[in-house]
């Protein structure tokens, strides 16, 4: 158990019970959730484990559904599970309407910038990760707050970690959620596209290059060129209040659509790319 901080004293409660396999690692200030789990990580490796689970304490987490998270993992189906609430209509009816909506925008955002098209509620904390791929991470360089799980779903598509949803509803009770809706939109996609950049520089240009890389080389700049280009010649045609001619017009056209095609090229290799174990 790692007690990051928490102003209620858990970790010395936890200790209070006596049991020997119980560990407590006490933050003495609070390093956010991406903090604590890195700790919980780095002390899992050290003790040998095989696969890790990782619990928050605020009761929204159902202990029976551990045995689901680690099946994959021990059958070698998977190298990290993680819940998925959106599998359970009675479970979203019971979901609060901010954390619905929030995880519906975020879940698209995540599935480009991790790779990961095949998964949804990507802000679950309720997961399962194998050692095999836990050591290929570099731990001290995820984030630490409340982007932890989306930052390491792109660092495992990486690693070409093979990652699965598991149906697990969530126990909502009268407790307030630390999470909050707006500013995670306003933080999170920028934090994205940076992650999405890091990913697509590292697998299609540094560790590969295929036929992703070549249309993402010529389609960006085209896209861009034909945007650029077509809102100066209608900034000058507002200015001046000449129509610019066919060819200008088409010159940008012709460039964009060239380039979003080609953009949209490169997405479908990504997503047939999903790291999966071969049959």
């Amino acid at each position: 158990m790692v007690d990051d901080g928490c102003p209620h004293s858990s970790g010395k409660e936890a200790e209070k019970s006596g049991r020997g396999n119980v560990i407590v690692i006490s933050h003495e200030r609070n390093q956010g959730v991406g903090g604590a789990v890195v700790t919980g990580y780095g002390r899992a490796l050290e003790l040998g484990c095989d696969i890790v689970i990782k619990i928050d304490g605020d009761g929204q987490m159902d202990p029976r559904y551990i045995s689901s998270l680690v099946e994959p993992l021990i059958r070698n189906e998977a190298d990290y599970t993680k819940g998925n609430r959106f599998r359970d209509f009675k479970a979203l009816r019971l979901m609060p309407g901010t954390r619905l909506f929030g995880n519906s925008a975020l879940s698209f955002l995540v599935k480009v910038s991790s790779g990961y098209w095949n998964i949804m509620d990507p802000t679950n904390g309720y997961t399962a990760i194998h050692r095999r791929v836990l050591e290929k991470l570099n731990l001290e360089k995820m984030s630490k707050r409340y982007f932890f799980e989306s930052d390491m779903l792109i660092n495992l598509n990486i690693v070409n970690a093979v990652v699965k949803d598991i149906s697990i509803p969530a126990l909502y009770g009268d407790e307030e959620s630390a999470l909050n809706v707006g500013s995670i939109l306003l933080q999170f996609p920028l934090r994205l596209m940076k992650g999405l950049a890091r990913r697509i520089f590292l697998k299609y240009f540094l560790y590969d290059f295929n036929m992703a890389s070549v249309y993402i080389l010529t389609g960006l700049p085209l896209f861009v060129f034909g945007v650029t280009f077509g809102l100066v010649e209608w900034m000058k045609s507002l200015a001046s209040g000449i129509a610019r001619p066919l060819g200008t017009i088409m010159i940008a056209v012709l460039s964009i659509i060239l380039g979003f095609q080609l953009l949209l090229q490169a997405v479908s290799i990504d997503i047939s790319s999903i790291p999966k174990r071969e049959r």
